[in-house]
C-alpha cells in the first residue's frame, strides 16, 4: 500500500532534523512544464509542489524527492543514494520521453530569428553541417538569445528541436570561429543525446567529446570563451 506523500515528508523531516517539531506542510502535484521540484518556507508553513509526472513513482523515488527537498531547505547534505535513486528515475526512457511531451504542450520557447546583426545561424549551422556532419543533420529552429547572456553561452533543447546561442557572439569583435565552436558543439548534442549511464545522465559521453576534439580552432575558440 503506499504511503502517504505528507507521511513520507513528515518521516524524512524527523530524518533530518530529529527532536525538531515538523512545521505545517502542504504538499502537491503541479503542472510544470518539466521535471522540477519546489519547496517554499511561507508563514512558518512548508509549500512543496512535485511535478505532475511524479504522480505513481515509486515509494522509494518520492522519499528521495523529499530527502532532496528538505536538505535543501535546511542546507543539510543530500545522501549520495537518494540523489542517485530520483537521477536514475528521471533519467529513465519513459520519463524523459513524458518529459519532452509536455514540454513541447505547456513549454512556452520564445525563439528569436537566426539572423543576427553579423552573423545567420542558418547559414553557421549548414557551414558546419557540410564541413563536419556530411549534411546529414537536420537542421533545428535556430535562434540567438533575448539579451547577451554570459551565464548560458549556448543550448539544445529537443523538446523544442532548437539551437539558441548567446546573442553576446553577435559582434564585430567575435571572431567567426567561435560562433562556429559554440554551434558545433550544440550540434554534437543533437547527434548524440543525453544518455543514462547506470544513475547518472551522460550528457558529454565519450564519443562526443572525442568528436568535439576535431575542432580545427579548438584551442583558439577555448581561450577567447576565457577571455569573454
Amino acid at each position: 500500500m503506499r504511503e502517504g506523500l505528507l507521511e513520507i515528508f513528515h518521516d524524512e523531516h524527523r530524518q533530518l532534523r530529529p527532536g525538531t517539531a515538523a512545521p505545517e506542510l502542504k504538499v502537491e502535484f503541479f503542472a510544470f512544464a518539466n521535471v522540477n521540484n519546489t519547496i517554499r518556507l511561507r508563514e512558518g508553513r512548508l509549500l512543496v509542489r512535485l511535478s505532475d509526472l511524479l504522480e505513481g513513482a515509486p515509494n522509494g523515488v518520492v522519499r528521495a524527492i523529499a530527502h532532496i527537498l528538505l536538505a535543501k531547505m535546511y542546507r543539510k547534505p543530500i545522501d549520495r543514494g537518494h540523489a542517485a535513486r530520483y537521477r536514475k528515475y528521471v533519467g529513465s526512457r519513459e520519463v524523459v520521453s513524458k518529459a519532452h511531451l509536455v514540454r513541447q504542450m505547456r513549454g512556452r520557447k520564445r525563439l528569436h530569428s537566426p539572423q543576427g546583426r553579423v552573423y545567420d545561424l542558418d547559414a553557421v549551422f549548414e557551414d558546419l553541417n557540410r564541413r563536419f556532419f556530411h549534411g546529414l543533420l537536420g537542421r533545428p529552429r535556430m535562434s540567438w538569445s533575448p539579451s547577451k547572456t554570459r551565464r548560458i553561452l549556448g543550448h539544445y533543447d529537443p523538446a523544442h528541436n532548437a539551437i539558441v546561442i548567446s546573442r553576446i557572439f553577435d559582434q564585430f569583435l567575435v571572431p567567426r570561429y567561435a560562433v562556429e565552436y559554440i554551434v558545433y558543439h550544440e550540434m554534437l548534442h543533437l547527434k548524440h543525446p543525453v544518455k543514462l549511464r547506470g544513475s547518472r545522465r551522460c550528457v558529454h559521453s565519450a564519443e562526443f567529446q572525442a568528436e568535439e576534439k576535431l575542432f580545427p580552432q579548438l584551442e583558439r575558440a577555448e581561450a577567447f570563451l576565457k577571455r569573454l
